[in-house]
Order: structure tokens, then C-alpha cells, then sequence
């Protein structure tokens, strides 16, 4: 069975004029941008205490068995409830804002159908940061992929260029913000694999929620529990012909 999510392909942008970047940051840094009301990026990362940086000995990752009878909805309700999402009023339901979402899949020839949970794949070699003109789309060496608000200017090229559909755009203004997670009118934004938490030494919100579906863990470490299951088992990613080395796997698809 294939499956197949529709890739809006976009030109890779390779060079930005020096004097605009410098004019995108230094408007940024004059004005002390803040994304939510009252709340700035660096009062975010200082609210965490990090024992250690982000180090590229780790590579965070995920595996999603679908196999598993379990309401995939329970774990959007989860990232929705830990990054505040679903408050914003739109005309249109696409237009919302999913760092997590349902996706149904049919074949055709078969009859046969089932359900899985679709968000930002973490890719090592991530389309979105490459067209990204501004830096606001970025890997941390642990391979999330994250959206700096500061940055981001809102030409959604990564939108375009992310095969995977994973990313929104805020149309509206936003209310009731968690620290944890600023957000803003205007950005682009996508599951960061609950970063905040993960940096505090616990699990993603969705996998929490997917009792026991979703495995999470460090794809460096052949002792981690993800590694086992895909040493025993093996996954697959969704458009691996791509090339682009997700980090999220997925058994029985």
C-alpha cells in the first residue's frame, strides 16, 4: 500500500541580500519582538534549566505503530491542550493551526483503510530549513526541527516546500498563550516535538497520550527501546524516495 501526501513543490531559494537579512534582524532586535503578549523567546529558554545543550550525539525520534487499536484523536487533543492550540477563530477549518493530525488512508484496490497520525517528520535533511531565507527554520543538532518567531517573516516557503503538509500559518491574532510554546500572528509553526518538555526530561505530549502506540527515544543509541523495535521489527517512512531521513518511523504501514 503507498501512501501518497501531497508535495507542493518550491524553489530553492539560495541567496538572501546581506542588506535585507541585516534589516529583518536588526528591525527584530530594535523593536524586542515579542510573539506572545508579554512573552519572549529567551524568557521561554530561561524558564527551562538545561543540564546539558542540545548535543548531535542524540538524534530524538519516534515510532508509530498503527497496528495498535487506539484513538489517534486523544493525541491531537494532547498537543493541542500543551501548546494551546485550537483558540484561533478562522472561516475556514483548514486554516487552523494542526501540529498533529489524523490522516486517513484507503486502497483502492483492496477496500483496506486505516488511520495515522501525521506531523512534522524532524527530517536530518529538512526541505523547510533549506528554503527558509531568514534562518527561522532550523535543526537543533538532536535533529528537531524548529521555527524561530523572531525570525520568521511569514513568506511561508517552507510551507511550500515541506512534502508533508505539516506546517501552518497563524492568520489570526492569539489569546490564552503558554509560555512554553509563543506563538504569534503572522509565523509559521509545527510540532516541535514538545521540545519544552523533552528538555525537562519527559515524554512529547502525544506520546504520552497514544498508550503505548508511540515510542519515543534516541535513534543514536542502539539500547534505546525505539532502537530495539526497529532492529526487531523495522518501520517505514512515509515518502522515504524522498531522501530526507525522517525521524519519525512507522510499523504496519
Amino acid at each position: 500500500m503507498t501512501i501518497n501526501i501531497e508535495n507542493e513543490k518550491q524553489q530553492d531559494t539560495t541567496e538572501v541580500e546581506s542588506s535585507r537579512r541585516n534589516f529583518i534582524f536588526g528591525s527584530v532586535a530594535a523593536a524586542g519582538l515579542s510573539v506572545a503578549p508579554g512573552v519572549m523567546l529567551y524568557q521561554t529558554a530561561n524558564a527551562r534549566s538545561l543540564a546539558q545543550p542540545a548535543s548531535a550525539k542524540v538524534r530524538w525520534g519516534m515510532l508509530v505503530d498503527t497496528t495498535k487499536q487506539v484513538d489517534w484523536n486523544k493525541c491531537v487533543d494532547a498537543c493541542n491542550n500543551e501548546h494551546g492550540l485550537g483558540n484561533e477563530t478562522h472561516s475556514r477549518d483548514e486554516q487552523k493551526t494542526q501540529y498533529i493530525r489524523v490522516v486517513e488512508v484507503k486502497n483502492k484496490g483492496t477496500g483496506y483503510s486505516m488511520s495515522l497520525p501525521v506531523m512534522c517528520q524532524h527530517c536530518e535533511h529538512a526541505p523547510c530549513v533549506d528554503v527558509c531565507p531568514t534562518g527561522a527554520s532550523m535543526k537543533r543538532p538532536d535533529g528537531i526541527v524548529l521555527v524561530d518567531r523572531h525570525r520568521c517573516i511569514g513568506c511561508r516557503y517552507c510551507m511550500m516546500a515541506c512534502p508533508y503538509k505539516a506546517r501552518s500559518f497563524v492568520h489570526e491574532v492569539l489569546t490564552d498563550q503558554r509560555e512554553t510554546t509563543p506563538r504569534g500572528k503572522g509565523c509559521v509553526e509545527s510540532c516541535n516535538m514538545c521540545v519544552n518538555r523533552i528538555d525537562n526530561g519527559q515524554l512529547p505530549a502525544c506520546v504520552e497520550a497514544s498508550q503505548g502506540a508511540i515510542i519515543f527515544g534516541d535513534l543514536n543509541d542502539p539500547q534505546s527501546d525505539i532502537s530495539k523495535q526497529l532492529k526487531t521489527h523495522g518501520s517505514r517512512q512515509i515518502r522515504a524516495d524522498l531522501k530526507l531521513n525522517p525521524g519519525v518511523h512507522y510499523q504496519g504501514i
